[in-house]
């Protein structure tokens, strides 16, 4: 089941990210750290319904920001459509425990019916560019990888931009 998260559920999403970054730490990937995400980035996201998890067994196993809103960031990119009516997907977080058993398509495919149900142009993202497995999962998704753009608290390393045209 996926629905939008809620204000009670800010510590299990922690918990998730947490485990996520630790998980990607020891494979080298250095793509969250203590500044990101933060519990205040989830509050936000929970209290504009932009938050929604993914739940099996009435456990939270994972969550996927999806926002009409976008980041300063994104600006000097430049996008295969116009800034007008696109969908940006931020925070795709799945358990270790449960990555590899399709439940990041499924929050995907989520974001994807949601902009193409209210015709926007695209869905836009970033990955980071030493993820090389979400790379591969987003291309594998039909997403155009474009430039890179930097989050100075997160890594001296690039995230690149991603963008799906419906």
């Amino acid at each position: 089941m996926i629905r939008p998260a809620k204000i009670g559920e800010i510590h299990q999403i922690m918990s998730i990210t947490k485990a996520c970054a630790h998980h990607m730490s020891a494979q080298g990937i250095e793509q969250w750290n203590d500044h990101y995400p933060s519990q205040e980035i989830f509050k936000n996201d929970i209290e504009r319904g932009e938050l929604y998890v993914k739940k099996i067994d009435g456990q939270i196993v994972g969550c996927i920001c999806i926002t009409t809103v976008m980041d300063e960031e994104y600006l000097p990119v430049k996008w295969l459509t116009l800034n007008e009516i696109n969908l940006y997907v931020h925070r795709l977080a799945i358990h270790p425990d449960y990555q590899g058993k399709g439940y990041a398509r499924q929050l995907m495919d989520k974001a994807e019916k949601m902009a193409r149900a209210k015709n926007y142009t695209s869905v836009r993202l970033d990955t980071f560019s030493k993820n090389k497995r979400n790379q591969r999962f987003y291309e594998a998704r039909g997403y155009k990888k474009l430039e890179p753009i930097y989050f100075p608290k997160q890594s001296p390393h690039p995230f690149y931009c991603y963008e799906l045209i419906l």
